[in-house]
C-alpha cells in the first residue's frame, strides 16, 4: 500500500484503514427531505442475522461511544444532522423492523415502521445502509429487517435444501479426532450437532433446524403483502438485496463453523428462491473482533468461509471486512454499544450493495 505523503508516522495502519473506509460516509450529502419517485417500484433490501443486526449502538451521552459524541464532538457523519442540529430524516427511505421468535406462527411482529431517522436510545446498521442506498438510488427504498438475537446459521437459521453434513474435528476434552453430524433443514433433533453413530435425541420443545429461517422469511413477506401500510403510496416492489451480519453463535460450535461457507451458499440460494428474487445481491459482514490475519479456531473457519462465499459469487455478492472499522469489544458483547461501529459497518455494507448494483 502506498500511503499519502501527508501520512503521519504516528498514525497506525488500522487508523489509516478506518479513515479510508469512512471517507465515503463523510462525502454523503445531507438528505434533501424530498420523497422518492413513487412511479417506480420500491427497492427492498432485507437485513437478516442475529442480535447485532438489531439496534445496539448508543445514541445519547457525552462519552466517545455515543452517536451524539461522534456527530457533535468528533464531527463524524455530518449528514446525520441538519443546520439546526436536529437529526435528519430521509423521506425516500422507509425503515421497518419485524421480529419474532421461531416459525411463522411465533410471537412477535412489526416493531418499527417509520422514515429513516434517529429516534429512541439506540441505532443499528440500517441507518448507514439506508443513507447509502437512499443517496445512490432514485427509486423509493425500503430497509426491511427481519431478525432476532441468539440464532445460528447452522441450526436456527438453517435454510431449506440444507442436508446433513459430517465434520471431522478434535474433541477438546480428549484431544482425539471425532466426527460430528450437523442437522438437515427441518431435522427434529434436540441438539445442533451430535457425534456420528449416535441416534440424535428428539426435540424437548417445539423446534427444528431452520425454524427461525422460516419465521423470519414469513414475517418479511407479511410486511411486503401490506406494502402500502409500511411504505405509504407504494404499489409495487422489487427485492433488490440481502444484508447479512451474523456468525457469533456459530463460533461456539466447531461443526457449524466448519460448515459456514456451505450454509452461506445455501442461504443465498434459498433467499433468492423464497423471495422470487433471482437477481438480488447479497452483502455479508464479518465479525468485528475477527482479524483475518491472526484468526484461529472457529472464528478463522467462519471468516474464511465468508470470504470464500464472496469469491464464489463475484458480482453477485460482496463481503465487508469489519475489523478495521469496528471500535473494539466483540460481537457477543454487542461491540460495547459503540455507535460508531454500527454506523461504520452499516455505511460499508450499504456502499458494498451500491457497488454491486452499479456493476
Amino acid at each position: 500500500m502506498n500511503l499519502p505523503k501527508t501520512f503521519s508516522r504516528s498514525l497506525t495502519l488500522a487508523s489509516f484503514l478506518f479513515l479510508v473506509l469512512t471517507m465515503p460516509a463523510k462525502a454523503l450529502p445531507d438528505p434533501d427531505g424530498k420523497p422518492a419517485d413513487m412511479s417506480k417500484p420500491v427497492r427492498v433490501f432485507i437485513i437478516m442475522g442475529q442480535s447485532n443486526t438489531l439496534e445496539m449502538g448508543k445514541v445519547k451521552g457525552d462519552n466517545e461511544g455515543s452517536l451524539e459524541h461522534a456527530v457533535r464532538k468528533e464531527n463524524l457523519y455530518p449528514f446525520m444532522v441538519d443546520g439546526s442540529g436536529n437529526w435528519t430524516k430521509r423521506m425516500d427511505v422507509r425503515n421497518v423492523h419485524t421480529q419474532g421468535s421461531g416459525g411463522p406462527d411465533g410471537r412477535g411482529g412489526v416493531r418499527r415502521n417509520d422514515w429513516l431517522t434517529v429516534s429512541g436510545s439506540k441505532i443499528g446498521i440500517e441507518t448507514g445502509i439506508g443513507h447509502q442506498l437512499g443517496n445512490a438510488l432514485d427509486e423509493p427504498v425500503l430497509i426491511l429487517k427481519s431478525s432476532i438475537g441468539n440464532r445460528s446459521l447452522g441450526w436456527d437459521l438453517l435454510p431449506p435444501g440444507s442436508p446433513r453434513h459430517e465434520v471431522v474435528t478434535t474433541d477438546k476434552k480428549t484431544g482425539k479426532e471425532i466426527t460430528l453430524m450437523t442437522p438437515a433443514h427441518k431435522d427434529e433433533v434436540r441438539y445442533p450437532s451430535w457425534t456420528k453413530g449416535e441416534v440424535p435425541a428428539p426435540p424437548s420443545h417445539n423446534w427444528h433446524a431452520g425454524l427461525q429461517y422460516l419465521g423470519d422469511v414469513a414475517r418479511a413477506k407479511k410486511v411486503l403483502s401490506e406494502l402500502d401500510k409500511h411504505y405509504p403510496g407504494a404499489e409495487k416492489f422489487e427485492i433488490a438485496g440481502f444484508l447479512w451480519w451474523q456468525g457469533d453463535k456459530d463460533r461456539y460450535n466447531a461443526a457449524h463453523s466448519a460448515m459456514y461457507e456451505k450454509n452461506l451458499n445455501q442461504l443465498f440460494k434459498a433467499l433468492r428462491k423464497d423471495f422470487n428474487a433471482p437477481k438480488a445481491k447479497m452483502v455479508v459482514a464479518t465479525l468485528g473482533q475477527t482479524n483475518k490475519e491472526t484468526a484461529s479456531g472457529n472464528e478463522k473457519l467462519i471468516i474464511e468461509g465468508m470470504f470464500a462465499f464472496g469469491d464464489s459469487h463475484k458480482g453477485e455478492a460482496a463481503v465487508v471486512y469489519t475489523n478495521p472499522i469496528s471500535m473494539g469489544s466483540s460481537s457477543n458483547a454487542h461491540y460495547g454499544g459503540n455507535a460508531k461501529t454500527y454506523m461504520n459497518v452499516g455505511l460499508a455494507m450499504g456502499e458494498a450493495m451500491v457497488k454491486l448494483w452499479k456493476k
